[in-house]
């Protein structure tokens, strides 16, 4: 399987076995390539081709084993993840060409031979989901913020995030964004953020974020260096402007840390939904390619708390449900937004680049 010959097949997320287990490796590669990471699709092929080998060490001997649905697990960026931080560490020479771009035609022994010499420390990167958080798309929380604002809702925010990760966004009150000249947030913010925006601007106006909670399963530390080593391990090489968001993530982490609770997703909804709803404040839960990562069950019962909350909204204390997540037909982030009062009916109001590096607003 080369780079240009991969394809990116629909399947079912929740699908096991070693058919969805190359499906998920070939689907990386198409899905990297067509995102402007090809070192990384060039790591994701190597891993694919090492499949149908019994090189790998203990590592690749549990990827080909994989129990769980590998899409839905990311099973290929779990250890991809690993290698990266390799890299990153410069703890494996041997990756240097492939990081950097030289396309070396031994690309599946380079790979076969990180693995089996770090083997021991590349296993645990298989123990849990990637973690993705990323600056770049909290535009999709700000722009919503002032479409909501537009349509009469209070412009104070409580921002409830789900699967924060390290809490980038969390902290979004701290960045300066330009949405198609559409300008907010502090002027003298170091994270500064201007995607490529296509289509209308959003509406033109201001909003304040009075509370930002977050949880997360196993949170990350942006304080701590090993923890924030990890979360820059799953930034694609390629993307350069990332690694420059996510150091001025790490100072703003030290100067005020953001709120994020060890909690899974539906007992947070539930916390928060107990509360009492306070009056000129818009209530928002919010996430970014998290959705894929909760399972069906917990899905249905954090949809199920949120739309009997917002049956219950009003006018002076609303309800609002914002999600960025990917669409594995098209390869594409969509921006969907359901509120009430307002009926509660999903909007999409934008499809984007998977780390913000454009959108197309439909709003």
């Amino acid at each position: 399987m080369g780079l240009e010959s991969a394809r990116y097949e629909a399947i079912d997320p929740a699908a096991t076995g070693p058919e969805a287990i190359a499906r998920a490796f070939e689907n990386q590669v198409a899905y990297c390539r067509d995102n402007g990471a090809p070192h990384t699709a060039t790591v994701c092929q190597a891993l694919g081709a090492l499949l149908d080998t019994d090189r790998g060490g203990v590592t690749m001997e549990r990827v080909r084993r994989w129990a769980g649905p590998p899409l839905s697990d990311a099973l290929p960026l779990r250890i991809a993840g690993g290698l990266h931080a390799l890299f990153i560490a410069g703890a494996e020479p041997g990756l240097d060409p492939i990081y950097e771009g030289l396309g070396p035609l031994d690309s599946v022994d380079r790979i076969a031979d990180a693995i089996e010499r770090h083997d021991h420390a590349l296993l645990p990167w298989l123990d849990g989901p990637p973690q993705t958080n990323e600056a770049g798309r909290s535009w999709a929380y700000a722009s919503t913020m002032l479409w909501l604002a537009d349509k009469g809702l209070p412009s104070d925010f409580a921002l409830w995030e789900l699967g924060s990760s390290a809490g980038i966004n969390l902290m979004m009150r701290r960045y300066r964004y330009d949405l198609a000249g559409v300008q907010v947030g502090p002027e003298t913010a170091r994270m500064r953020l201007k995607p490529d925006w296509r289509g209308d601007p959003p509406p033109a106006g201001d909003f304040d974020i009075v509370e930002a909670t977050g949880c997360d399963v196993s949170p990350v530390d942006l304080t701590d260096e090993r923890q924030a080593l990890r979360l820059k391990a799953y930034v694609w090489p390629e993307h350069t402007s990332r690694f420059a968001r996510i150091e001025a993530a790490i100072e703003a982490a030290h100067r005020f840390p953001p709120e994020i609770e060890r909690i899974n997703a539906g007992d947070f909804v539930d916390r928060m939904l107990e509360r009492q709803p306070p009056v000129g404040v818009t209530r928002m839960f919010a996430h970014s390619v998290v959705w894929q990562y909760i399972a069906p069950e917990e899905q249905t019962r954090i949809t199920t708390a949120i739309e009997t909350a917002g049956a219950n909204a009003t006018k002076d204390a609303p309800l609002a449900w914002v999600m960025l997540e990917a669409n594995r037909e098209t390869h594409r982030h969509e921006l969907t937004v359901r509120y009430w009062p307002g009926g509660g009916e999903p909007v999409m109001l934008a499809n984007a680049h998977p780390h913000g590096e454009w959108v197309n607003w439909k709003g």
